[in-house]
């Protein structure tokens, strides 16, 4: 059953729930958000983290944090090894996870290593897994797949709740694929902003620009985030060649190149398109959101799985600051961008997005964004309500 976030939140205890959290890498900036939320909880946190090399390297945990290994993208027997390692390193950790109430794991590696934990402790905390994303071998259809389903078949039945980011994920792999029937709360990507801000924009405060499509005031598109898509790439690169100096690309964010090698070659062959590399967050989303007229929201990397059926944290963060979104019917983020955070397209190829770009004018973006700032703060922003009730699920759910 999916639990309701209102319904699911229990009478405060005196004394705060104490909570270890398995990540798979300290320094990515979801993990960064979610912790610094635990801690706005008022929870008792520890951390048991991996560490990947490709990027924030100089970021030290601002919580209690255990490092387990470091690992790589897209390298499964290196993580499989340090799935292991990390069992192992475990025994010396007995004494600091002793007491605790709840286990969060994010992601199936870090399920693993965190079931693994909850079996030497007495008496057992509830074990929560988050999942953010449906990893392509998950769905896919040969040995390697359905070795991997059972596994997380097998750990889900040690698992007394599942926190999702998108409804799509429930409805489309976990209820039907894996079969569960348990504890559910959606937890969207929603932007993580404390008491001091950053302020939002107001309502008609940005200049109406008179045009578009001029080398003096050329359309802004950005792409924002985590940039891991080679297809959505490769997409706005041909719209960057139709349109030439009309258009500005600007992409903001960490780039994994091992998903997307030629990021440096494709920005290097089109003049219109400059990254600005990782941004402060949430400091540098005011600059970079009013920067932009639109921005590409889709992710297109797994598409048929996961792409389809995830919602992005992009879309919560320009929607925040006013800024309207672009996606592909049929996709979780097409259903939910289409209601009123922005405008889709029938298909993810550079006609279809062209022929969009070119419907859309001043006035309507210009509507369109105030439309967004003048929505709830709530539709957008993430509250300690939702992280808590999400976290006293296994106390709370209904059987």
């Amino acid at each position: 059953m999916t639990l309701s976030l209102r319904d699911a939140i229990p009478n405060t205890d005196d004394a705060p729930l104490r909570l270890l959290v398995f990540g798979a890498d300290a320094a990515e900036a979801a993990q960064i958000r979610r912790m610094r939320s635990y801690l706005d909880c008022g929870f008792d946190v520890t951390g048991f983290m991996m560490r990947r090399a490709n990027m924030n390297r100089d970021f030290v945990p601002f919580w209690d944090n255990v490092h387990l290994f470091e690992t790589a993208n897209e390298s499964p027997l290196r993580r499989i090894a340090a799935v292991g390692r990390s069992i192992r390193k475990l025994g010396r950790y007995r004494d600091r996870m002793q007491g605790a109430d709840v286990i969060v794991a994010r992601n199936l590696d870090m399920l693993a290593i965190a079931a693994s934990a909850r079996a030497r402790l007495r008496p057992r905390p509830a074990l929560i897994y988050e999942c953010l994303d449906i990893h392509g071998l998950m769905t896919d259809p040969g040995p390697k797949g359905q070795l991997m389903r059972a596994a997380e078949r097998r750990l889900l039945a040690q698992c007394s709740g599942l926190i999702l980011s998108s409804p799509g994920f429930l409805r489309e792999y976990f209820e039907p694929v894996q079969g569960w029937t348990g504890p559910t709360a959606l937890v969207e990507n929603k932007i993580w902003i404390g008491p001091d801000g950053p302020a939002r924009p107001r309502p008609g405060t940005r200049p109406r620009p008179p045009t578009y499509w001029t080398p003096d005031r050329p359309l802004v598109l950005g792409w924002v985030g985590t940039l891991r898509c080679a297809r959505s790439l490769s997409l706005l690169a041909a719209v960057a060649n139709h349109f030439g100096p009309r258009l500005q690309l600007q992409f903001h964010g960490a780039v994994h190149h091992h998903a997307v090698p030629d990021f440096e070659v494709t920005l290097a062959r089109h003049p219109n398109m400059t990254w600005s590399g990782p941004y402060d967050y949430p400091d540098g989303l005011d600059r970079i959101y009013g920067a932009c007229d639109l921005v590409w929201s889709q992710d297109l990397w797994q598409w048929g799985t996961n792409s389809t059926w995830l919602l992005p944290n992009r879309i919560y963060e320009a929607s925040y600051f006013g800024c309207p979104s672009l996606a592909v019917d049929g996709t979780e983020t097409g259903r939910r961008v289409a209601d009123g955070l922005g405008w889709t397209i029938p298909r993810p190829d550079p006609d279809a997005l062209i022929a969009r770009l070119e419907t859309l004018s001043p006035t309507q973006i210009a509507d369109q964004r105030d439309a967004l700032l003048r929505r709830p703060d709530t539709d957008f922003r993430q509250s300690s309500d939702d992280i808590a009730a999400a976290i006293r699920m296994p106390f709370t759910a209904r059987p």
